[in-house]
Parts: structure tokens; sequence; C-alpha cells
């Protein structure tokens, strides 16, 4: 795909979920419910947290002490897990593309000093982090000790979108840390490049191929042929 191709798409997306967020950002976030309280909405992102994070901390914090990391959340929407992140590691970056999911989570994080949310351009992570120096290209790049991405990239139609980030990830990730995220898998999905909705699909080949040409090892994997396929990338290498 071109890059005027891909802005396209991008440009797309960022409208698509904008107009999303403001209809009803909670719904489009976790569509289990047309309607969510404050509390149901962040319970949904606990359980996330439960299921998918404090069930595997060996994997993710690797000895490391929870409130001296540095976690990612690419995705963010309205902050429903990141709430979740921000009350258990020592600092937490979230991005979005679309300026009113961020202006919500930003609001609903506000009682969060250690949580940053960015708006990002859809496609890499060049706003994580940014300070005067970094603009500038004085001092130390941000180093990131985990990065986790859910219900995010089953919306994302293009392959090398969602390969994008994930080599961004592994820029900014330490050395043997850990890129936890969910993709598509079912491959009876139908994708076109207007439908901001309906992501690309991976088989577990797919997914293997894209670690490795991304500087990662795929050591584990589940759900593979199903909507909510995760996959474990751990970091083996710099890429260029």
């Amino acid at each position: 795909m071109t890059g005027n191709r891909i802005s396209t798409q991008l440009r797309r997306m960022r409208r698509d979920w904008d107009r999303r967020a403001r209809e009803n950002a909670r719904f489009y976030v976790a569509t289990l419910q047309d309607r969510w309280s404050d509390d149901e909405f962040y319970r949904s992102g606990e359980a996330t947290f439960q299921e998918q994070i404090l069930t595997d901390l060996g994997n993710i914090c690797q000895g490391k002490d929870p409130r001296e990391m540095h976690v990612l959340e690419i995705g963010c929407g309205a902050g429903r897990v990141t709430r979740a992140l921000g009350r258990h590691f020592g600092h937490v970056y979230a991005v979005d593309i679309s300026p009113e999911m961020v202006r919500q989570a930003r609001r609903s994080l506000s009682e969060f000093p250690n949580v940053r949310v960015y708006r990002n351009n859809g496609r890499d992570l060049s706003v994580v982090g940014r300070s005067w120096w970094s603009r500038w290209g004085i001092g130390p790049k941000l180093q990131l000790d985990f990065a986790f991405s859910c219900i995010v990239f089953q919306h994302i139609p293009n392959r090398e979108i969602i390969e994008s980030y994930v080599r961004e990830v592994n820029r900014r990730l330490r050395p043997g840390g850990l890129f936890k995220f969910q993709v598509q898998g079912s491959p009876r999905v139908k994708v076109t490049e207007d439908d901001t909705w309906v992501g690309v699909p991976f088989s577990e080949p797919e997914a293997r191929q894209m670690a490795t040409r991304c500087g990662f090892e795929m050591r584990y994997h589940a759900g593979a042929g199903s909507q909510y396929y995760w996959l474990w990338f751990f970091k083996e290498r710099e890429i260029d």
C-alpha cells in the first residue's frame, strides 16, 4: 500500500473513531452494552486487567517492581483499562488516534498523576514521552518495560499499519520486554479498506512472521482463529 493510501486510511480511522467517541464512546470501546455507568465501565476495565495482566505478571514484570515500571497502552479509548494500569504501575503512557477519545480519557484519569494520555497519528509512538528536551534530541529516550493493547488492532484493516505499531514498540521497549496484544484472528471476516471497524485477520504463521520481521520472539499465543487472538511478543533485537 502506498504512503498516500495509508495516509488516507489513517485520516478515515481518526474521523470514524472521533465520530464514534462523540456518539457513544463507551459503547464503541466495549460493546457488551450500549449504556455504561462510570462504575460499570471501569469495573469492566478492571476485569480485563485481571484477566490479561494480573494473571501474567511473571512475563510482564520479570522481577521488576510494578511501581517502577514504564508501561504503554496502545488504543486507550476512553480510559477503560488505563485506570487499572495506573493503579498498578508507576508510569503509564496511553495513546489513541481520536482527539475526542483522548479528551474523555484525560478527564477520567485526572486523578492519576502517573498517567499520560497522548493523541497519536495512528501508526507510530513519536508523541510518547515527548518533552522540551526530547524534541531537541537532548537527554535519554524513554524506555518502556511493557506494552499492551486490547480490542484495538482488531479494528485496523491494514497489516502495514499494525506492523508499524509493532516496530515502534520494538524501538521503545527494553531488551527482553513484552508486548502483549490482541489481533483479529478469524479468517471469516470480510475486510475492506474503507471499513474502520473490521480489522485484518492474522493466522499463526502470519503473526510469527511479523514478530520475526519486527525483532520479536512470539513465545506464546492464544485464541487462534477467533476474534480475540492474543500474542506475546518478547523483544529479541533492536530494529532500524
